[in-house]
């Protein structure tokens, strides 16, 4: 099975954001890209109720980051 994770940058708040429309309850923050894949690896689980042995999933990560420059 394939869950597409959407990370979204919050220049407000400095943080990325991470949803899914596959994943019913995710939505975590932090301030590292890095970690937030991390904390989204170990959440999974917990909310897809994955507790009963191994159960192969592949994740797809996209991002979206969107930044105003004056030149």
């Amino acid at each position: 099975m394939e869950y597409v994770v959407n990370f979204t940058w919050d220049n407000e708040a400095d943080v990325w954001t991470a949803t899914s429309k596959d994943i019913p309850g995710l939505v975590l923050e932090s301030g590292s890209f890095d970690a937030l894949v991390e904390r989204v690896r170990f959440a999974i689980p917990e909310l897809l109720e994955f507790d009963n042995g191994a159960f192969p999933v592949s994740l797809v990560f996209t991002s979206e980051r969107h930044e105003r420059m004056v030149l």
